[in-house]
């Protein structure tokens, strides 16, 4: 993968290059971050013309091993005002490396962004098209009628009526061939920042075929196969293929850390309707279309996603994870599965983050917008959204600017970027993380669940170095281009990490300096985010979380300024994954 596409969206002038020797060490969210450092204004505006929309594969995108199908998307962000990195599964990326591409870069805007258009990318190059027969349309509708126009067997990613009216909200979505999964890079509002490109899709037509280039293909293929043992071993990844993310519900229930009612307390009753178990029993009872354990990038041994079915056997959504069934679930006080299942299809459909468009339902319902628990209400604000009314307007804006819209100052958000389904006060070590962090409150970027087994989740001690290293581990896996839940076969195995290097570039890497590349993935984004003006040095947990307890453990967010800002000085560790 050594081709870079860039596209002039104003012109539809499209570049290739080759990538340097230099530029073919990075991919992914290293890549990311060293565009954003070296080509963008830290001080641009977000929707303007000098930011740029970076799509980027993984180290390992080109090999076989598992989940390496996912592929990264940056920017500058309009919701933190600093650097953002999503990444997403779906069908795009491994399409994207058939082709031999390593990124594609949107560059300037439009001089109008009312025409509705498309970037179509194959063996021939790049090249706009207009498509004004999508604009403003849901988007499984623009899915199918992309595959109508240009094929099945292409990889799409695309934008709602969200990101094509500039909301910050929106994400970018990529389904599969089938049109069941749908995926987001959902975070950031980088939807927003396609919509500012005047690009509805970007469709990959994966036309002829780019061999992979291995220094021992051998080896590589070996430690694809080890890789794949050590995930089927895991008694982990068996729990993931029967319940997905859902998985944790129970856990995060009983701890109490779980957003509920805006935020407000740390568990609710009805969580118990959709418990990974609870919901693997409804599905196989209504059967339909309803199934669990199915991947979201071709060839994923782990296969977390799932299709939640109605009564009547067709499917509501596919997939519900943990994230979205908490913020369109507990946090709204709503408990019925099905109700959740169709707020997330509805969020998929206008093409906005579910975290942030829950939180900011839940910041509505909270300022007497509506009821808590009413499901129909909640539904409506979303249409509302793809309609793009003035209630809509303010919702996909975001949970600050619905917290401003409304005179609200209970807003669970870090940086302007609404908080994940984990309460800072019932996990601190995502407090740490969310305060830190150069993507704000965003769990990708590290996510201390794990550590509730061995370390108190409301406690003060080790939260920062654990934090820390996950957050180091977090930017290492970005930039491979690997799915989290690969992690258990590195932690595992952290000899494979320089097997893999090794055999794939050639590269003689250290372990210890496998970690340090992390680690200057973060410091790159941290330049960028302090000329950006939105330096980590500071404290933004809000205040009401600093202040007000949460049931049932009646914990605040208690660590100091000066105990947060001693996490750049806590050691790399080099001993473990």
């Amino acid at each position: 993968m050594k081709t870079i596409i860039r596209v002039n969206v104003r012109t539809g002038a499209a570049r290739i290059e080759e990538a340097s020797k230099d530029l073919q060490r990075i991919a992914g969210r290293h890549f990311i971050a060293h565009i954003l450092n070296n080509e963008v204004e830290p001080t641009c505006e977000p929707l303007g013309r000098h930011n740029k929309l970076i799509i980027s594969q993984g180290l390992f995108a080109d090999t076989n091993i598992s989940t390496t199908g996912k592929i990264s998307l940056g920017g500058k962000s309009p919701l933190t005002n600093g650097v953002k990195e999503s990444n997403t599964g779906g069908y795009f990326g491994k399409r994207l490396t058939r082709l031999g591409i390593k990124a594609v870069i949107l560059e300037d805007i439009p001089d109008s962004c009312a025409r509705t258009r498309v970037l179509y990318l194959d063996s021939n190059g790049a090249q706009i098209i207009d498509t004004p027969d999508l604009q403003y349309k849901y988007v499984s509708e623009t899915c199918k009628l992309l595959q109508e126009k240009f094929g099945k067997n292409i990889g799409i990613l695309c934008i709602g009526p969200a990101g094509e009216r500039l909301m910050l909200s929106a994400g970018i979505a990529c389904p599969d061939n089938a049109g069941v999964q749908m995926r987001y890079a959902a975070r950031g509002g980088l939807g927003a920042v396609m919509g500012s490109k005047g690009i509805k899709a970007i469709v990959v037509n994966a036309d002829k075929l780019v061999p992979p280039e291995f220094i021992d293909p051998d080896e590589v293929n070996n430690i694809r196969k080890e890789i794949a043992e050590l995930i089927i071993a895991d008694p982990k990844s068996n729990n993931r293929k029967l319940y997905g993310t859902l998985d944790i519900v129970a856990m995060a229930n009983q701890v109490g850390l779980m957003p509920t009612k805006n935020f407000s307390s740390g568990s609710f009753e009805g969580a118990n309707n959709f418990t990974g178990p609870a919901f693997s029993e409804l599905v196989a009872k209504r059967s339909g279309s309803g199934r669990s354990g199915t991947p979201c990038v071709p060839g994923c041994t782990i296969q977390c996603s799932n299709v939640l079915p109605a009564a009547n056997g067709d499917q509501v959504v596919a997939s519900l994870q943990y994230e979205s069934a908490v913020l369109l679930g507990p946090n709204l006080c709503i408990e019925d599965v099905d109700t959740i299942g169709e707020l997330n299809n509805l969020c998929n459909e206008v093409g906005v983050d579910t975290i942030e468009c829950g939180a900011a339902i839940g910041v509505a319902m909270d300022s007497g917008v509506a009821e808590f628990g009413d499901g129909q209400a909640a539904k409506d604000m979303i249409i509302q959204i793809g309609e793009g009314t003035y209630l809509g307007r303010i919702l996909g804006n975001g949970v600050k600017f619905t917290g401003l819209a409304f005179g609200n100052r209970r807003v669970p958000a870090v940086k302007g970027q609404a908080m994940p389904a984990y309460d800072p006060r019932g996990l601190k070590g995502n407090g740490v993380l969310y305060a830190t962090s150069t993507m704000g409150a965003d769990h990708t970027a590290g996510n201390a669940f794990e550590t509730i087994k061995y370390n108190d989740p409301l406690g003060k001690q080790n939260q920062v170095a654990n934090s820390r290293h996950l957050q180091i581990r977090g930017a290492l896996l970005d930039t491979m281009g690997v799915c989290i839940f690969l992690r258990p076969s590195f932690v595992k195995d952290p000899n494979l990490l320089v097997r893999l290097f090794k055999a794939k570039f050639g590269w003689e890497l250290t372990f210890k300096e496998i970690r340090e590349l992390g680690a200057h993935i973060l410091d790159l984004e941290r330049a960028f985010n302090e000329n950006a003006g939105v330096s980590e040095h500071y404290q933004r947990i809000p205040e009401f979380m600093r202040e007000e307890p949460l049931p049932p453990n009646n914990a605040v967010f208690d660590l100091t300024q000066e105990e947060l800002e001693a996490i750049w000085d806590v050691p790399i560790r080099t001993d473990s994954f």
